[in-house]
């Protein structure tokens, strides 16, 4: 069992101000949007008409644990895989050693876990909810 990389995070200062330039300037559509309660948050997907792979723009609020002073070099907010069996994959990880910086949880649809690689960067691994 491997994950697939689905997409990219990335870190933005103002989410307007960037959910603009990379529709208006890059030309990608905005894929959704949504809150994230759980980090004081909020994300928007987006997607080049002529690629499948997906950037998503992280905002935090100040005060937020994640809302860490904006630096250049801290705009990677994570990189996301996904797997088909979230909780078989984190008990692996676990087995070899690897720290869970935060549980599976459910948020839009999915379920999603955090982890972090040998350099700081944070690594998401999501798995669809079924249908209802």
């Amino acid at each position: 069992m491997h994950p697939r990389m689905v997409y990219t995070g990335i870190r933005v200062k103002d989410m307007e101000e960037s959910i603009r330039f990379y529709t208006e300037v890059l030309g990608m559509k905005l894929e959704g949007r949504e809150k994230a309660p759980q980090t004081h948050g909020e994300s928007a997907k987006l997607k080049s008409p002529s690629s499948e792979q997906i950037i998503e723009l992280n905002w935090y609020a100040h005060g937020s644990t994640y809302g860490t002073s904006y630096e250049n070099g801290s705009e990677i907010d994570h990189l996301g895989f996904e797997v088909e069996d979230l909780a078989a994959w984190i008990k692996e990880l676990e087995a070899k050693g690897v720290r869970i910086l935060i549980r599976p949880y459910e948020i839009g649809g999915w379920n999603e876990a955090f982890i972090e690689d040998p350099n700081g960067i944070w690594i998401e691994f999501l798995q669809g909810r079924a249908p209802d």
